[in-house]
């Protein structure tokens, strides 16, 4: 579950302290709630490696993973001010400031091709083009 991630080049994230640090040291970082769950697996994790072959990215990508990096989970939610917790989820933040976010009701009912398009016109938004 962590390796479908991390596989894909995305950085755990596995105390606050990490976390942080990779916001200060970045101005676009996309964090990602992984977890468990089916949703998490057949649609989160596959839309969001669809999502990271597009020409335009954040700066970094990286994640925690709920039920298991509990306090970097909780400070990773804490950047996602005005948005309830869910898992699996994420946000795209700009100097530390939430830009978007998709939650877990935004990915169980949807496929993984939907779920890559929201990212990806979010990346087109957010973020700048990767130098090929």
């Amino acid at each position: 579950m962590r390796e479908d991630l991390t596989r894909l080049g995305v950085q755990e994230t596995r105390t606050p302290e990490e976390l942080d640090a990779v916001i200060r040291e970045n101005e676009t970082v996309m964090v990602v709630v992984n977890s468990v769950c089916g949703c998490a697996a057949g649609r989160a994790r596959p839309a969001i490696g669809m999502a990271l072959k597009h020409s335009v990215r954040p700066d970094k990508v990286v994640t925690v993973f709920a039920g298991a990096d509990i306090e970097a989970t909780q400070r990773a939610r804490g950047y996602f001010k005005g948005y309830f917790p869910s898992s699996p989820s994420l946000g795209i933040l700009q100097n530390g400031k939430i830009v978007f976010m998709l939650e877990r009701h935004q990915i169980e009912s949807r496929e993984a091709d939907e779920i890559a398009h929201d990212i990806t016109a979010a990346f087109d938004k957010y973020c700048v083009k990767v130098r090929t």
